[in-house]
């Protein structure tokens, strides 16, 4: 009955995007230094959940969906380019792993509620 609600489904995906995102800025700042690295970034929650024009799945084997949810795009987020063609700005970087560790907290604070409600409803306290 409360397999998948859309808040936790959207929850599920945000910490996961939040993760992914974390990954590919841990990627940027271990290539700090290498000559010709060009910065990446994965395009935003909104646009990568918000867009997809297909019908969503409910289950793996619904409508001929893949395992899993699909990682966002990546981009080319560089800044100002150094002599040897890189691109990478730590402090940048510092601050895109803030906003996704934030992004990641959000994630599981709505889980946490969601399931609290959840639990609620059905007459249990913990």
């Amino acid at each position: 009955m409360f397999a998948k609600l859309e808040l936790t489904r959207m929850s599920q995906n945000l910490a996961a995007y939040s993760g992914a995102r974390m990954d590919v800025i841990a990627r940027n700042v271990a290539n700090a230094d290498t000559p010709g690295y060009r910065a990446r970034d994965l395009e935003s929650f909104s646009e990568s959940y918000g867009s997809d024009s297909t019908m969503r799945a409910t289950r793996a084997k619904h409508l001929g969906a893949a395992p899993g949810a699909a990682l966002p795009e990546m981009r080319m987020s560089g800044g100002a380019e150094a002599p040897n063609g890189n691109d990478v700005s730590i402090e940048m970087e510092m601050v895109k792993s803030a906003s996704a560790r934030q992004d990641h907290e959000m994630a599981l604070a709505i889980y946490r509620a969601t399931s609290g409600v959840i639990r609620a409803s059905l007459g249990r306290n913990s």
